[in-house]
């Protein structure tokens, strides 16, 4: 028996290299506003943006040598602190096949890992669906 997905909102799927440019940052502020106002999102990763939620990125990126001082957060720390914001309206997903593909490891808590082909039960469920990136 599959897994049941919650009905959402809206359903953002983030595709290909998420450090090619700024549509990750672009992504994750969609997202918390949408959660701000009260919306239910799930997000699907696909390709290099399933490594986004790696444990092994830590919670900092590493140090700007403009400015050594600031700390800036991971994308693992800025959604772990979405995820735990949110626990009833945000759902994060990640391609399987594309995590294990690219070799990502262990993955946040509260991420969950389906096999592609479940994609379209993602998509049954968003009220709309954004797709960002590229296939």
């Amino acid at each position: 028996m599959g897994r049941t997905i919650p009905p959402t909102d809206v359903l953002i799927t983030l595709m290909g290299a998420p450090h090619a440019d700024d549509t990750t940052t672009s992504a994750v502020r969609l997202v918390q506003a949408m959660l701000r106002q009260g919306a239910r999102v799930q997000v699907w990763t696909c390709g290099y943006a399933t490594m986004l939620t790696q444990r092994a990125l830590g919670e900092s990126k590493p140090r700007n040598l403009a400015d050594w001082s600031v700390d800036y957060p991971s994308t693992t720390a800025l959604v772990a602190e979405l995820l735990n914001a949110f626990p009833d309206s945000l759902f994060w997903y990640g391609c399987r096949f594309c995590s294990d593909d690219r070799g990502a490891g262990e993955h946040l808590p509260g991420v969950v890992l389906r096999a592609p082909a479940k994609y379209a039960d993602n998509v049954a469920a968003a009220g709309k669906t954004l797709l960002l990136g590229v296939i």
